[in-house]
This record gives structure tokens, C-alpha cells and sequence, in this order.
């Protein structure tokens, strides 16, 4: 470690820096407070999160600014104040992305990515990554303005997890600042709820290594469905090798701008199995009958009859699992009586997925909650965002238990910041 930290150089084009912006905070059912008096004290806090369970590292920094009001000098601009304590305050809370940089493991095309290399692809990155983040947030003390250091504990890939958590354990060290471990599904939703403004939505947790309808209930993320063997983005990234697709910047991408190539009536919708089991679905039954069908056509297929399989291939593909996804989201969100769903992780940023789910919710009176490639894919923000909610409940992790997992359930930690 001490090793890379002295020789640790960032280069110019080293990170995929995300802007930064203001949030607001949707943790206690946000309303803006506008005040009659100067009787207000404000609290800040910090927050560094290093994410690595995948092929992508990022470290974000997070601030949440805390004004506390005395309620009788407080004006309620909406139906209720931010938050009421029984000593008479009230507080508001916005929390603001000071910096977001990332870096992706990229393979030659028709290549996944193995935990060893990922892990090497890590170490190599990570300490870049963390003077990137400090040096663009402009902290006025640099590193001595964090409070807390938050990592991805798990679910996972081992080789990667570790790396990350042992560069959070040195900095902590080092620095004297508490550990916060965090889930990483936890992230992706607590990101999308502070990012989309929405406070209870029904969630579509969709990625590379999770499937799953969730929502809340008695302090839990408690499923409501999910996949029996793969993911939907595994899906997806499996049947962009059999293509030979690019992994840059990721072949879900490529099978999405695939299947929009040609006019709407010029794409051939190929049936595919549709394998819906109650609330739970299943992908690698398509998955094997897509490649077999794509390996038995393209024989003695010209290159502009080739293109157009592809095309086709890509579209059906992406029709079919999606409409499955739409139909056990919108059980839930009849269930729930939920008026809000939020779709996270990393397919969640495909537009084809957004407008089908959109029109779902808008049939039953609900709204669409998504995001784009920034705070769908893997990133430092989302686990800085839900470390902090950890942290101002003093949630914090002792240093011998600072471990990390590949299994790790999204209905396994308390949400301790939702009532």
C-alpha cells in the first residue's frame, strides 16, 4: 500500500468525472423552511465512499449540510416541516455530490471480466481515484473535513471487495475517521430516492448481478420478486460476447443501440420464451435459446442479412425480458398501493426499459423515478449517500468487523434513517 500511495500519479484521463450538483435530501419527506429570525444553527458532514464489487471503481464524496430551527421561528413553505424533535427544532437537511469520479474495467469484446484482474485493475485505480475526489471537492481542509470513511461491503465479487475495503481500512487509519460498511443494493436505491425526489417508491433493482422488485416495510427493503438464476444484465452481457459486441462502454449499451438500428415496422420481433413464476422470473432459459438460435441462422447468412439478425436478436431480446420485469413491478405496485416507481442499477439507465415501465405507471395513476448512466451504473456517491444516513445514526462499523462479502442480501441490514 505504501508502495502505490507514493507512486500513485493521476493522470489527465484517468476518471469519468460526474458533475456535481445539489440535492435535495428526501430522507425525512423534505419541504423547504423559510425562516423568520436568525435563531437557526447549521451542522456539517462528510462523507467519503469507495465502491468496487464489479468491474467499475469510484470514490464519491458526499456533504450534508443540517440547519436547526427553533419550530416557532419557522415558516412551513409546504404541508409539514422537514423534521420535528420533542425539544421543539426543526431540521432540514440537503445533501450535495462534491465530486463523483470512477474508473471501469474494460475487456476486449467477447470477453467478461475475472475477479483476479478486476481486483489488480482496482488497486491500480483506487488511490487516483481518492486524490482525484479530494482535490476536486474543494474541501477547505482537504481530508480532515471527512467524517466518515463508507465502503462497499458486499454483494459482490471477493478479489474486488477486498481491495476496496482495505484501501477504506488504511484511510482510516490514517486519517483517525470512523468505517461506515454499506450495502451495496442499499446504495442504489437510497441514490436513486435522494437523487429522483421520491420518498416510498415500489424499486426495480436491475444489474449485472441482481434482479429484484423491493420495497419497504417495518425498517427492511423487504423482495417482493426476483430472479431464480441470473440477472437481467447478465442476460443481457452474456448475449453481447455470443454477438461480439464491445464492452465499452458496456455491452448492454451496444444490444440497446442495436436494437433502435432501423425503422420500428422494418424489426422482426422473434418469440421468445417468457418465463414468469409468480413474483420471481427467470433469464438463462432465454439466454440458451437465443444463442442457439443466433448460432443455427447465421450460417451461409451474408454480412447485411447477419446485421439485420443482430438487430432483430437485440430487439426481442430486450422486448422480452423487459415486458417481464414491467409485469412483476407492477403486482408489487398493486400490492402496495404505491403511487412511485424507482428503477436503480445499471440497466436501469436503458431508455427502452424507462418507456415501457413509464407507461406501466402511468396507467395505474403512479410516476416513473429513473436515472441516467451516472447514478444507475456503479458509483462512489451511492455508497457515500447511504454510509451518511448510516453515520448521522451512529451506525457506524468497528474496524474488526470492517469485512466484506459476496453474498449479501438487499432485505439483510435495518434501515435505521427510514421510520
Amino acid at each position: 500500500w505504501n508502495r502505490i500511495m507514493n507512486a500513485a500519479v493521476l493522470d489527465s484521463g484517468i476518471c469519468e468525472v460526474d458533475d456535481s450538483f445539489n440535492l435535495r435530501p428526501l430522507l425525512y419527506d423534505v419541504s423547504s423552511v423559510s425562516l423568520k429570525s436568525e435563531k437557526s444553527q447549521t451542522f456539517c458532514s462528510v462523507s467519503l465512499g469507495i465502491e468496487g464489487s464489479a468491474n467499475k471503481i469510484g470514490v464519491g464524496i458526499i456533504r450534508c449540510i443540517c440547519t436547526r430551527t427553533i419550530i416557532s421561528d419557522a415558516i412551513e413553505s409546504s404541508e409539514k416541516l422537514v423534521e420535528n424533535d420533542e425539544n421543539g427544532y426543526s431540521y432540514s437537511y440537503q445533501y450535495e455530490i462534491l465530486c463523483n469520479p470512477r474508473k471501469t474495467y474494460i475487456t476486449p469484446a467477447g470477453q467478461g471480466f475475472l475477479p483476479r484482474e478486476t481486483a489488480w485493475h482496482h488497486q491500480n485505480h483506487v488511490v487516483a481515484l481518492i486524490r482525484h475526489a479530494l482535490n476536486c471537492s474543494n474541501l477547505e481542509r482537504g481530508w480532515k473535513d471527512i467524517d466518515c470513511i463508507c465502503f462497499t461491503k458486499g454483494p459482490g465479487l471477493g478479489g474486488p471487495l477486498r481491495s476496496c475495503a482495505i484501501a477504506a481500512r488504511m484511510l482510516s487509519l490514517m486519517w483517525k475517521k470512523p468505517l461506515v460498511a454499506v450495502n451495496h443494493c442499499v446504495a442504489h436505491i437510497e441514490m436513486g430516492r435522494v437523487v429522483t425526489h421520491c420518498s416510498n417508491p415500489v424499486v426495480l433493482y436491475v444489474s449485472g448481478g441482481n434482479t429484484q422488485v423491493i420495497a419497504f416495510n417495518d425498517r427492511r427493503y423487504r423482495i417482493f420478486g426476483e430472479t431464480i438464476d441470473i440477472a437481467v444484465g447478465n442476460c443481457l452481457d452474456r448475449f453481447a460476447r455470443v454477438l461480439d459486441l464491445s464492452n465499452d462502454p458496456s455491452p448492454g449499451y451496444h444490444i440497446e443501440q442495436m436494437a433502435k438500428k432501423g425503422l420500428p415496422g422494418g424489426r422482426q420481433y422473434i418469440e421468445l420464451p417468457y418465463i414468469v413464476k409468480g413474483m420471481d422470473v427467470s433469464f438463462s432459459g432465454i439466454l440458451t435459446f437465443v444463442e442457439t438460435y443466433f448460432n443455427a441462422k447465421k450460417m451461409n447468412l451474408s454480412q447485411e442479412e447477419l446485421e439485420e439478425l443482430r438487430r432483430d436478436l437485440c430487439y426481442s431480446l430486450q422486448e422480452t425480458v423487459f415486458a417481464m420485469l414491467v409485469e412483476i413491478t407492477e403486482r408489487a405496485v398493486a400490492h402496495a398501493s404505491a403511487d412511485t416507481v424507482l428503477v436503480v442499477g445499471g440497466v436501469g439507465c436503458n431508455l427502452r426499459l424507462q418507456q415501457m415501465m413509464g407507461a406501466m405507471a402511468s396507467q395505474r395513476g403512479a410516476r416513473l423515478c429513473a436515472m441516467d448512466q451516472r447514478y444507475c451504473v456503479d458509483n462512489g456517491a451511492m455508497i457515500a449517500q447511504a454510509g451518511l444516513f448510516g453515520f448521522q445514526m451512529k451506525a457506524t462499523t468497528a474496524f474488526s468487523a470492517s469485512t466484506c462479502t459476496q453474498r449479501f442480501r438487499t432485505d439483510a441490514p435495518e434501515i435505521l434513517w427510514r421510520a
